[in-house]
């Protein structure tokens, strides 16, 4: 007599999946969640002291080194969540992050031959890890 379960673990594979999906998205939250807190208008900041175009409130710039200081908020704003999943050797791979479009993010964490790099993804890394690695290590079902 043979028993074939092949159906069974077919199901547990997909649930897994999907629980794999929902985590990679929950992670991408946080991921976000962190860019927000270090992309802040922190009062830290050490670089010179501007005032905002068409206003007479003033600003502190971010010092080479330092995550950009919020001006505008238009970078801080513009980063989306984001769970890519992609094939690779037949397997399902789901990487968690976020995305921005705007134009100046990778002059401002690289620098330019002008500017000196204003690094903010490794800190964002850095902060949202430790949430990250808990999500992806809680028991599937």
């Amino acid at each position: 007599m043979e028993i074939d379960i092949s159906g069974a673990v077919q199901g547990f594979v997909q649930d897994i999946e999907k629980q794999v999906a929902s985590r990679a998205e929950r992670a991408a939250h946080v991921i976000r969640k962190h860019e927000l807190s270090v992309l802040s208008n922190n009062p830290k900041r050490s670089g010179k002291v501007y005032r905002k175009p068409a206003s007479n409130k003033t600003y502190t710039a971010s010092a080479p080194g330092e995550p950009p200081a919020l001006r505008t908020g238009d970078l801080r704003r513009s980063f989306r969540p984001l769970a890519k999943s992609e094939i690779v050797q037949s397997a399902k791979h789901y990487t968690p992050g976020i995305r921005t479009d705007v134009k100046y993010a990778p002059f401002l964490e690289d620098g330019t031959s002008k500017i000196s790099p204003r690094p903010y993804a490794e800190e964002i890394k850095r902060k949202a890890f430790p949430e990250v690695k808990a999500i992806f290590e809680e028991k599937y079902t």
